[in-house]
């Protein structure tokens, strides 16, 4: 009892002192304010990217894109102009030209790539040293993209999305834009085209069993017929689609170093499917538990047909100018060498000059005189998004609303 009452004596005497101190502070605390009417606890004013005010616009970090742009004999010239226009320090290129180009055409393309000094800062483009040869309706084709996300993987930073783009594609907004949007998504969203209603597919592409000679020759031919079919696989179910893809790093690197046999399988399977590169991620990604949730039902490619519909889309040119721009997608195919829709996209969408970079928030340098402002360059991690981003959120967000997400996937 006397040890508890000692205690409590102790305790009163510290609650004396305290309570005396509070007081002390209180008073001084007011003189201060009374003293000081700007003080610093007035209500600061709040800017869109004011990181003082408590969970106001913590913006998220942006991803890093990881693109292949592919091309074939004379391509040399359009992919230069097309990694110009889609060009960003936090992103990593591969440059493809395959077999069939010539080898001054390569070599001139690996010149510039190492001639431009930006490129040598950063470090991120790259160009296939050992090409691959490519027949478009084989497996050549799917055989070639997994050999350059293979490449990609092993680059030291990491990267959130892989991006095919061929020669013939051409940006419809900035950089800037299409990382802004994306900071915001989860990482392991998939986006591609896809189906199992494959319709007339099944008679001319599931069924048929073709041939690539490009798997043994070293020369381009078409794909050789055999006159067996066979059946519709009953392990797993066929999805097609659009062979422009966004895909997430996790994903690929489950084809690529798959722990499961599935990716394996299937691609023993896509070896004699015709344009196997329309069905083989789409088929894997719906056939597994855990990809299949991912998947957003667009290619992010606006693509004109034929009705109905012929090998090859429609060359865009200026009449869809304005389509293309209100459809919001980041994407456009297929556009012919210098057509003047690439012109206008460069100076109203892009603001870019001929032969230099699509500016961006990183480009710090003078435009005056034609100067290009991407000479002298700030920080990778600033983006300045532009009234074009405005379409492409409209469109993420009417791919991910509840009506549309689940319900389109992997049906």
């Amino acid at each position: 009892m006397k040890r508890a009452h000692i205690r409590f004596i102790h305790q009163k005497k510290w609650s004396t002192l305290i309570i005396v101190f509070t007081i002390f502070a209180v008073i001084l605390l007011l003189a201060l304010i009374l003293t000081n009417p700007t003080s610093s606890f007035k209500p600061k004013s709040s800017t869109p990217h004011s990181k003082s005010v408590l969970f106001d616009e913590i913006l998220p970090e942006l991803p890093r894109l990881a693109y292949l742009i592919s091309g074939t004999k004379n391509d040399g010239v359009k992919m230069k102009r097309l990694l110009q226009a889609v060009y960003h320090p936090r992103n990593y290129y591969l440059l493809h030209l395959d077999l069939e180009s010539l080898d001054s055409e390569r070599l001139e393309l690996a010149k510039y790539v190492k001639s431009e000094f930006v490129f040598r800062d950063f470090g991120n483009v790259k160009v296939v040293g050992k090409s691959d040869l490519v027949t478009y309706k084989g497996p050549t084709m799917l055989a070639s993209m997994l050999h350059s996300i293979a490449i990609l993987l092993k680059l030291p930073k990491s990267w959130d999305w892989f991006i095919n783009l061929s020669a013939s594609d051409y940006p419809l907004m900035t950089q800037d834009d299409i990382l802004h949007i994306f900071s915001y998504l989860p990482r392991d969203l998939n986006f591609l085209e896809h189906s199992s209603n494959i319709g007339y597919k099944e008679f001319s592409r599931v069924r048929p069993i073709i041939i690539d000679p490009g798997l043994y020759h070293l020369k381009k031919s078409g794909v050789f017929w055999a006159k067996e079919k066979r059946s519709v696989p009953a392990s797993f179910k066929v999805f097609m689609g659009s062979e422009w893809v966004m895909l997430s790093r996790p994903f690929l690197e489950f084809c690529i170093w798959g722990w499961d046999n599935l990716p394996r399988t299937l691609l023993m399977y896509f070896t004699n499917f015709l344009y196997s590169l329309e069905g083989y991620f789409h088929t894997i990604v719906c056939n597994h538990k855990d990809y299949q949730n991912t998947t957003v039902n667009h290619d992010l490619h606006y693509i004109k047909w034929d009705n109905p519909p012929r090998q090859y889309p429609i060359n865009l040119t200026l009449k869809h100018f304005e389509d293309m721009i209100q459809s919001g997608v980041p994407f456009a195919r297929t556009f012919a060498t210098d057509d003047p829709v690439l012109d206008k996209i460069d100076q109203e969408i892009l603001r870019r000059s001929h032969g230099v970079f699509s500016p961006g928030a990183w480009c710090v340098g003078t435009s005056s005189l034609g100067k290009d402002p991407c000479i002298v360059y700030g920080s990778i991690d600033a983006v300045k998004p532009s009234a074009g981003s405005r379409n492409l959120e409209k469109l993420v967000l009417k791919l991910l609303d509840t009506e549309n997400f689940r319900s389109r996937q992997c049906k």
